[in-house]
């Protein structure tokens, strides 16, 4: 079950069509008259390429013609690909594509993996790890934001999105036992229809036969929220589903105290700008406490974020926070630690 959006992506091969839509007699004489042969329909123009070299020459024709070049719609079918829904992109979508290939090919080939970052209680016993996408032990280098830049600027962020989910969901599988919580980002704007998009993700929990109970899906701390109806239809179909669901990063960007009671999360992850030397500074001491009061209001679980030094730690204790994250504990690494891992 896929739709274009979520689809695999298809490389760009050396012989192909470019397609745009909508098509014209004006558009398919400027074309011809440049030395393309074109075939027309009632909504498209089909453009034949032999090599990737006149792919993109015939690309920066037309990127050229800026007013011709904003009103298309463009996509690229190579010679021998299968039988999928077209994917259909703007110009500058397809400029950044050409423009970063070797992160492109990164997203396509899903060539990263999952790293775990201990999450603790304030008896500092893991009970729960988060899930961050990086590099392959001996693939190509990337910066995690990066990769989700470009997947966003492509078009390929629904992509690159469900991918890193399923990849979370595999690594933990093999690594944690049952029990321990996994939390996993997951970007709004990537999921249109809940009830469709996420079907990959439910499916992955059940044919791997783990506990929806274990997983906690968290707004990725880079994605602004505009549409809150959006995000709670994402909120209650992962409850539906049996799991639980954080907002990340309350009390900075743009997780706001009012955005947190609205949504009312099973968990908030409490910004580290709020965490870093809050034992020195009482006006971030008083803004955990109202953060702390008014989740308690819907009984949500506090998570304190980039704890580095005791001090912070305690002080995140004494204010009656449930669990921390942070460089103290540990950074993020491939495995867990060895009391919690089910595979050598």
């Amino acid at each position: 079950m896929n739709c274009v959006d979520c689809a695999d992506i298809d490389p760009i091969e050396d012989q192909g069509e470019l397609k745009l839509r909508p098509c014209s007699d004006p558009l398919a004489a400027a074309i011809r008259n440049a030395g393309y042969e074109v075939f027309e329909t009632s909504k498209t123009c089909i453009i034949p390429y032999h090599r990737k070299e006149e792919l993109l020459k015939l690309i920066e024709m037309l990127v050229a013609a800026k007013d011709i070049a904003d009103s298309l719609s463009v996509c690229v079918k190579s010679k021998g690909a299968p039988a999928a829904p077209e994917r259909w992109l703007t110009f500058d979508q397809l400029k950044v594509r050409f423009a970063n290939e070797n992160l492109v090919s990164i997203i396509m080939s899903h060539d990263f993996c999952s790293h775990m970052q201990p999450i603790v209680n304030f008896s500092e016993e893991i009970v729960g790890f988060e899930f961050l996408l990086r590099p392959l032990p001996q693939g190509s280098y990337f910066q995690p934001y990066e990769l989700f830049e470009i997947a966003r600027r492509t078009g390929f962020h629904s992509f690159l999105d469900r991918a890193a989910r399923i990849s979370a969901i595999e690594t933990g599988s093999k690594l944690l036992p049952k029990g321990i919580k996994r939390f996993i980002n997951f970007l709004p704007s990537s999921i249109y229809n809940p009830k469709y998009c996420l079907t990959h993700t439910f499916e992955a929990i059940r044919r791997l036969d783990q506990n929806p109970e274990d997983y906690v899906f968290e707004v990725v701390e880079t994605e602004q929220i505009s549409d809150i109806a959006h995000l709670r239809a994402i909120f209650a179909e992962y409850r539906q589903q049996g799991m639980r669901v954080a907002l990340d990063d309350v009390g900075a960007g743009y997780s706001t105290l009012e955005l947190m009671s609205l949504l009312q999360p099973d968990y908030v992850k409490v910004d580290r700008s709020l965490i870093s030397f809050c034992d020195r500074d009482e006006g971030k001491q008083r803004m955990l406490r109202e953060i702390i009061s008014r989740a308690g209001e819907f009984g949500a679980s506090l998570l304190a974020e980039g704890i580095e030094r005791r001090e912070e730690f305690l002080v995140c204790r004494d204010l009656g926070m449930d669990l921390g994250q942070g460089y103290l504990f540990g950074l993020p690494e491939e495995k867990p630690p060895g009391r919690f891992g089910i595979t050598a």
